[in-house]
Parts: structure tokens; sequence; C-alpha cells
């Protein structure tokens, strides 16, 4: 026997299961998005020159959770070789643009701890904080991608501790004016506005590059391997008309010096110098399995200069 529905409430039930599917499924976007939210959390990215061997770091990032539980904290490095302003600088260069807009980094650089210096946040072009020391360690980014706001951190309320140490403004400053930021705190609470004109600027020219060639700097060693970083675009370098394969006559530190133009290390007998673009994109120098800075006693920051391929 086939039933029939005659008072209409099998077709009003069947109705409304239709229904709620369909909020169900218009819901989901909204619901992924919180999930998303709550997944990943807010991120600080932490760089100091403190090493590793005491309690340095561990203290500031306990700062930061005990304000803000739920931040992700990520480690650029803590092993900026120690008061290298120019260190610090190319680390945090090469690693903004692996991070997204609202991303809060926390930069202890700070050989000028307890002195006049200000102590700074500032904002990005593209959306990013950057809570450190007004010595120069944002110049580079700044040059690439612009500061549209500068803060000074005055405001006590956004410090730890009633006295604060003049020599330890990682523990006592920064991290808890990161992990405030992190929070979603009002950025303009943290202290006076600044013109972004007035930050401190790296004595650091500007690579320039025209028909007859570049000049510009090698501004700092690759870690452990002694190759020199330099400040120019890789892109830059090739408008000066080499190819791979190519000898390239150069000078560095006013040393006048003569390598191959090529794609890696390997390509060159071992122990032979080289020119190659490096997977920041820039224009390096290197020694096969050999340190080009203890071999031509090259400490950055020193002066290059290249000729164009039609001026050799």
């Amino acid at each position: 026997m086939i039933s029939t529905c005659r008072t209409g409430f099998c077709c009003r039930t069947r109705t409304v299961g239709v229904v709620v599917c369909l909020l169900m499924i218009m819901a989901a976007p909204c619901m992924w998005a919180a999930n998303a939210a709550q997944k990943y959390p807010p991120t600080i990215v932490f760089m100091t020159d403190f090493g590793v061997v005491d309690d340095s770091v561990a203290i500031c990032r306990g700062v930061m959770y005990e304000i803000m539980p739920e931040v992700r904290i990520v480690d650029l490095t803590h092993q900026v070789a120690p008061f290298s302003i120019f260190d610090g600088a190319r680390f945090l260069y090469g690693a903004t643009p692996y991070y997204p807009s609202g991303t809060v980094f926390v930069v202890v650089v700070d050989p000028g701890v307890g002195s006049s210096r200000k102590a700074i946040v500032a904002h990005s072009k593209k959306g990013q904080y950057f809570v450190l020391p007004d010595n120069g360690v944002i110049s580079l980014v700044g040059q690439r991608d612009g500061i549209d706001a500068v803060r000074e951190i005055t405001n006590p309320e956004w410090m730890i501790g009633s006295k604060l140490s003049s020599t330890f403004h990682g523990r006592d400053i920064f991290s808890p004016v990161g992990a405030h930021l992190a929070r979603g705190d009002d950025w303009t609470k943290v202290g006076p506005e600044m013109p972004v004109h007035d930050l401190v600027q790296l004595d650091l020219k500007v690579a320039r590059i025209d028909e007859h060639g570049l000049d510009a700097m090698v501004i700092a060693t690759d870690g452990p391997y002694g190759n020199l970083v330099t400040n120019v675009e890789g892109a830059d370098f090739l408008k000066l008309g080499y190819h791979h394969g190519q000898e390239v006559h150069l000078r560095v530190g006013g040393k006048p010096l003569k390598m191959k133009f090529v794609k890696t290390f390997s390509d060159v007998p071992v122990g032979d110098p080289l020119l190659y673009i490096d997977s920041r994109g820039h224009l390096a120098l290197a020694v096969n399995q050999k340190s080009f800075a203890e071999v031509y006693g090259i400490k950055p920051p020193v002066e290059l200069s290249i000729p164009a391929a039609a001026q050799q």
C-alpha cells in the first residue's frame, strides 16, 4: 500500500529539511573563515643578537605569551653577529616578503640600548609592523617596501615593570609592545607619532647602475660560509650585459679581482671565486667551498664596482 500525506506535514518537513541544508551550505564559508582564524593565530617574527646560550630569548618569549597566550612566535634568528645592525637589516630584508600583512616583527639588535636612541613601532606600506630600536635596522625594508607611519614607544602601560632596565629593553619594551600589537591593541596608543623622514638610516649608499656599470655595496657575509652579500638586485646586474660563463672584472673594497659569472658554486673548480645570483635574488660573491671573506680579507661594508660588459 502506498501512503499519502493528506495533511501536508510530510511536504512541509521535506521543505524545512531542504532549507536547513541550504543554510548550512551558505554558512560553510563563514564557519571555515572562523575556524581558519582560530587555526592561524597572530604571528610575531622575533630576531635578536642574544644567542641561545642563556635565558634571554626565553624570557622575552615568556613576556609575549603572558600578554597574548595564543600568539605564534617565529624565531627568525638569534645568531645575528653581536651589535651588527647591518646583519640585522639584511636578515629582516630577506624574511619580510614571505610573511603576510599584519605580521609583527620584533627586532632587538640594539648596541645603543639605554642611550638616547628611540624605541619605535614602524608600519610599512605592506601592512607589517616593526617593533625595534631606531638605529637603522629597518633601513633596507624601508627602501624596498616604504614606511608610512612611525610612533615612538613611550606609553608605560605597554611596557612591563615600574622600573625599566637600562640594558634589557628586549624584555621590558620591545617584547610587550610586540605582543600588544599581535593582540590587536590600537597601535596609536603606544606613543606619539614621529616623522618618517626622521628615521635613522644606515650609512649605505643605494646601488647606482647605468650604461657604464654599477657602484654598490657589499653589505654582509652569508652566515658561516663567508660569501659576500650585496645590495644589487640580480635583475639590475643582468642589465650590464653579462651572461653565464663570462669573466667579470670588478673591484671589491678597492681590490681589483676577476671571476666568472655562473649559476652555482660547482660551476667553477674548488677554491676559485665566482659571481652569482643568490637565493634571495641578489648579486653575491663566493669561493667554491671556501670563505670569500677570509680568502680575500674582506670585511663588510665595503664598496663594489663593476663595469658594463661592453666596457671590459
